[in-house]
């Protein structure tokens, strides 16, 4: 039986990290690819460190009708466009710092043509329907905790950063810089969070604070009321204890203060820890891989079965093989919740998906669209669809269908 009283803990980090600046470039690479060709193949990653961008990976895109030839010099040219948008992406998270710098920093792309034995798995055929790019297990989880249906301590963690990156962009805080972490701690009672028994924030900031040299204190007093406005009223007590740049000091920051990797935050992008991961990053990845698709999926379907009313929490499990269509399995986890038994649902769901293949997803939620640069910082989940096709795997557009099942 699940705990109903605990405390539980959650981190995020900003867009400004060495690894979330790795994980937009990524992603900035994806949408250069699927704008050009909406069937591109990517798999990009990233390496940042002082004033160095590196790429590497494997791609593939092509115009309708044209031969191998003409596609080889239409993915060449795409490579060749990269840089100028990868400069921009950096621009935009704000880099303009003497070890990283968004002209400045030194561009090498090492990104070649996809492997023919990979494409042969996915790439559909007369006789073969398109079939999964890897194989792999992937989650969904939602609950009721929070408005977006997340984990309040994930879904706090990244509203305290996302609320001092709109003052660092807005000039309001010219004092911050873009590399920050988060960490909220939660105080649970019969399930239902109730305290925030300790928030940590790490901020990177200038040398001075306005006209006065940095002090810790002071930078506490400057951060803390951009943190509190995040809760809602009564969670924060007298007891919460607070931790603003509890090391000091924080003016080196982002790839120049620590390399960056694609793909190292993946429990800060989905679920904060309070659901399983299946271990495969989403960043720098066209949406045929399930790592990203499917996990997607099941988060669309998970938070459907939560805003239909039908269980508090819902975790659900999908696997696949490389080359196959069809998922090897489908899992739904309702923690308890007995109005609905488990099994209809899995019986259901996937049907609802077109079967949850590969290309049922993508159709499904339109995923073959440049969408991805914007899901690389504070997570891929718990955001609202916007006008530009994003977010599409956040509607909860099953609910009555849903409901009809119960």
């Amino acid at each position: 039986m699940a705990r109903a009283n605990y405390v539980f803990t959650s981190e995020s980090v900003s867009e400004g990290h060495p690894d979330k600046v790795a994980d937009r470039i990524s992603d900035t690479v994806v949408d250069a690819f699927i704008e050009a060709d909406p069937e591109a193949r990517v798999a990009c990653e990233t390496m940042v460190t002082t004033n160095r961008i590196i790429l590497a990976g494997e791609v593939r895109a092509g115009r309708p009708g044209g031969d191998k030839g003409a596609n080889k010099a239409f993915t060449r040219d795409i490579i060749a466009s990269l840089q100028p948008k990868v400069r921009a992406a950096v621009k935009d998270i704000g880099y303009a710092q003497k070890g990283f710098h968004w002209e400045k920093a030194k561009f090498a792309c090492y990104l070649h043509g996809q492997s023919a034995h990979i494409a042969q798995g996915v790439d559909a055929t007369a006789k073969k329907e398109e079939g999964a790019g890897d194989q792999g297990i992937m989650f969904g989880y939602a609950c009721s905790e929070t408005p977006e249906m997340m984990p309040a301590s994930l879904q706090y963690s990244h509203n305290i950063l996302k609320r001092l990156a709109d003052a660092r962009h807005s000039g309001e805080r010219p004092e911050l810089e873009p590399d920050a972490k988060s960490q909220v701690t939660l105080r649970y009672e019969n399930g239902k969070p109730v305290e925030v028994v300790a928030v940590v924030v790490s901020h990177q900031h200038s040398k001075k604070l306005g006209d006065k040299s940095y002090s810790q204190p002071r930078f506490a007093d400057l951060v803390k009321p951009y943190a509190a406005s995040v809760f809602p009223d009564g969670l924060v007590t007298k007891k919460t204890k607070w931790h603003i740049n509890p090391t000091g000091k924080f003016e080196i920051g982002g790839p120049d203060g620590d390399s960056g990797l694609t793909g190292r935050k993946i429990i800060v992008d989905t679920y904060g820890g309070a659901s399983p991961h299946g271990g495969g990053a989403f960043s720098g990845k066209d949406p045929t891989k399930v790592d990203r698709s499917a996990a997607y999926a099941c988060r669309y379907l998970a938070k459907n079965v939560v805003a239909a009313g039908l269980a508090e929490r819902c975790t659900i499990q999908i696997s696949y093989a490389i080359g196959v269509a069809k998922p090897t399995s489908f899992y739904v986890d309702l923690h308890g919740a007995d109005s609905i038994d488990p099994a209809i649902l899995e019986a259901a769901l996937p049907d609802l998906m077109g079967g949850c293949t590969p290309r049922a997803i993508r159709t499904h939620l339109k995923l073959n669209r440049p969408i991805y640069a914007r899901t690389a910082a504070y997570g891929h989940f718990g955001r609202q669809p916007d006008n530009e096709g994003g977010f599409t795997w956040e509607r909860d557009d099953l609910v009555e269908e849903l409901k009809r099942l119960a």
